[in-house]
Order: C-alpha cells, then structure tokens, then sequence
C-alpha cells in the first residue's frame, strides 16, 4: 500500500509531535553516546580539574591579598572570580570538541552517522549537549573546591540548577563553535592551532576575571559581543548574587547556541567528504 510522505508504518499519519519526539530521542541517544565515553576513561576529568584549581588557588589567592581588581558590593575577589573560572573551565572543555568529530571523520564513524536518517542538526546538537553536560561535572569540581577555600556560593537548589542551565547552554555554543571551524580548518592540527588563538582572547575579553567597567572602551565593545560574557555574568548572578540580566543572558545564549548548531549542521557535508 503506498504511503504518504512522512507516513509511518502500518499506515499512521507522521504528526509534528511525534517527529519532534524522535529527533529528541536521537538527540538524547547521540549525547549518551558520547558521554559512555566518560566511563571508560575519567582521566580527562581529573586532568582538566588542575587548571581551575590552579587560577582560584594561585591567581584568586593573591588577587585576594593585593586588592587590586574592584568588585561590586563588596564580593570577595574569590567569590567573584569562582563563577569566571567556572565558564572558563568549560570553554577549555568545548572549545576542542572539534578534534574529536574531525577524528570520527577520519575512523569512518562520521560517514556512518550521515547515512542515518538522523537529521546534521540532531547530530550537532547531540554533541553539543554533551559537551555541556561534561562541563556540569566539571562545574560540580570547581563549586567543590570553591567551598573548600571558603568561598561562599548560593546554597539555593534552583539557583544552582539554573546556573547548571546557563553552564551548559554556553558550552553548547562553544562546541558548536569548534565544530564550525573543524568544518573550515578540516585537519586536527589546523584547528588546534586556532583553537588555541581564540581562546585566551575569548577568555581575557570577558568579565570572567574582572569586571567590564575597569576596561579599556575598545576591550569594552569586545566584551559586548562575547557570548562568555553573558555566561559569566549569569553564573555570577545566580551563584553569588551580582546584578545581570538573566533574560538578555539567556537570549543571547540561546540565540548563539541555534546560530551555532546551523553553521555546524551546514559544514558537516563538507567534513564528512
């Protein structure tokens, strides 16, 4: 019997609902898919946790002593920066998630998930996500030894919650980000090389480790249009209670993270080849 377009098995009509039911179900899969790798290997977790404990225990420590980074209301300099080492730890986590789809490219596993019926975007977002949800555990990493250098962050479980929202809706644009450029760069090295470029300054260009007002006016305009900016500035609202805009946030990063996923989703035939 011919069916329709979109018609599923047995002759049921395709609905909008259902659709978007499968593609989340292939979202979540791809994720899980990605985060099993975890399991087999913890090292990277453990490794990844030196470079944040390195900047709150050495850079937040001393900062602390000299007093020569302003903060609003009086916030303890720690307590400031711990929420910018948060959003750092997790663009060094994504800002490299492009390596590892250019070497499922070059182990054929790439090829294999473009003959799916799995749609690029579903694919991107998949890994996106599970970038995001990597950098929640290392968040969980940086928030545990911010405690133990006495820093004192909300206790609130919906604050807590929210800023893990925040945690991994930035690191989804990032990974999108080094997607986007895997599909220009093409090569592990190229994209190591520019990855390498853009982070620091991407890093140094926010409020992560002082506030925007103490800017140069041309360091300002950056600092505008960097989306870690945003995420800094929501983790640093819900975790230690500075003044933001958590809708503008939230829509800056939602808008970066989908503008994100359809660059992605637009190279990916373009890797894969």
């Amino acid at each position: 019997m011919y069916a329709a377009p979109g018609a599923l098995p047995g002759g049921w009509a395709d609905t909008p609902v259902s659709a978007a039911r499968r593609l989340l179900s292939r979202i979540v899969t791809l994720c899980w898919v990605e985060l099993r790798k975890i399991r087999h290997d913890r090292t990277e977790l453990y490794t990844r946790a030196i470079q944040p404990a390195l900047w709150l225990l050495i850079f937040g420590e001393t900062f602390t002593r000299v007093h020569a980074i302003p903060t609003p209301a009086g916030i303890p300099y720690l307590a400031y920066l711990a929420p910018g080492i948060l959003a750092q730890s997790a663009l060094f986590i994504a800002i490299f998630y492009g390596i590892q789809i250019i070497w499922e490219r070059d182990a054929g596993v790439l090829a294999k998930l473009m003959v799916t019926p799995t749609p690029r975007a579903a694919l991107i977002t998949g890994k996106a996500f599970a970038a995001g949800v990597r950098s929640v555990i290392q968040g969980v990493v940086v928030v545990v030894l911010s405690a133990l250098l006495g820093v004192a962050l909300t206790h609130n479980p919906a604050k807590l919650l929210a800023a893990a929202g925040f945690l991994v809706l930035g690191s989804a644009f990032f990974s999108c980000l080094s997607m986007t450029i895997a599909g220009i760069a093409l090569k592990r090295d190229r994209l190591m090389g520019i990855g390498q470029a853009i982070t620091m300054p991407l890093f140094f260009s926010s409020n992560a480790l002082y506030p925007t007002a103490v800017m140069p006016g041309w360091l300002q305009a950056i600092s505008k249009v960097n989306p870690l900016s945003y995420e800094v500035a929501a983790l640093r609202s819900l975790l230690v209670g500075t003044s933001t805009n958590l809708w503008l946030d939230l829509a800056v990063l939602a808008a970066a993270t989908v503008a994100g996923i359809t660059a992605s989703s637009l190279l990916l035939p373009r890797l894969a080849r």
